[in-house]
C-alpha cells in the first residue's frame, strides 16, 4: 500500500492514517509530524521552517521534498507508506513520482478526505496539543489525559491562521484532486461523519 492522503488541515487524514498504520503496518509519513519535530529539535532546517508555520504559510517545496525523500528511504517504508500531507501543489506530485520511480515503486491511490469549511474551523480551533508528549485533544482538556502535561493552543490551530492555512489550502492544494484523478488513482471518501464509519468507507474504496 502506496498511499498519498489527501485533505484540508483538520480534515481528519491523521487519524485515518494511524488507524491503517495499525491494521496493516505500514509507515505513516505526516510531513506536520516531521516538520514539528525539526521545530522542537532547533535544527537549522526546523528554525527556517518556523516562520513559515507559524504564520499559516507553506513550507517552501524543496525543504519538505528533502525531508521526505529522507524518510521514505527508512527501512520501515519499504513494505509501504502513507504520506500525510504531502505533495502540498502538483509540483511536488511531479517530483514524488519521479523520485519513487528512481526507487522502482509507485503511489496505488490518492485518498480524499472531503469537509466543509466550516467544519474544519471548528475542529481545529477548540484543538489542543499536549507540551509533554504532544497528545492532541480539545479545550475541554485542562490537562493531558496520556500524561497530564499542560495543553495548549498551537499558533496554527487558532481561527484566523486556520482560515488562512484554508485559503492556502485551496490555492494551492486543491489542484492535486485533479492531477489524481487524471491519473485515474484519486479516491473520495465524506470526512463529515464519526471516525468509525470514515475509516470503514476508506478500507472500502482502499479495497481492504
Amino acid at each position: 500500500m502506496n498511499l498519498v492522503l489527501l485533505g484540508a488541515p483538520g480534515a481528519g487524514k491523521g487519524t485515518q492514517a494511524q488507524r491503517l498504520v495499525a491494521e496493516f503496518g505500514v509507515a505513516h509519513i505526516s510531513t506536520g509530524d516531521l516538520l514539528r519535530a525539526a521545530v522542537a529539535a532547533q535544527s537549522e532546517f526546523g528554525v527556517a521552517a518556523k516562520k513559515y508555520m507559524d504564520a499559516g504559510e507553506l513550507v517552501p517545496d524543496q525543504l519538505v521534498i528533502d525531508l521526505v525523500k529522507e524518510r521514505l528511504a527508512a527501512d520501515d517504508a519499504q513494505k509501504g507508506f502513507i504520506l500525510d500531507g504531502f505533495p502540498r501543489n502538483t509540483m511536488q506530485a511531479v517530483t514524488l513520482d519521479s523520485e519513487l520511480s528512481a526507487m522502482g515503486r509507485e503511489l496505488d491511490c490518492a485518498l480524499l478526505v472531503d469537509v466543509p469549511a466550516e467544519v474544519i474551523i471548528g475542529r481545529l480551533s477548540s484543538r489542543r496539543t499536549c507540551r509533554s508528549c504532544g497528545y492532541t485533544g480539545t479545550a475541554s482538556d485542562e490537562t493531558c489525559p496520556s500524561c497530564a502535561g499542560e495543553m495548549y493552543q498551537r499558533d496554527d490551530d487558532k481561527p484566523e491562521t486556520i482560515k488562512n492555512r484554508l485559503d492556502v489550502y485551496e490555492k494551492n492544494t486543491a489542484p492535486l484532486v485533479e492531477y489524481y484523478r487524471g491519473q485515474g488513482i484519486l479516491k473520495i471518501v465524506d470526512g463529515d461523519r464519526a471516525a468509525d464509519e470514515v475509516y470503514a468507507e476508506t478500507k472500502e474504496v482502499l479495497g481492504l
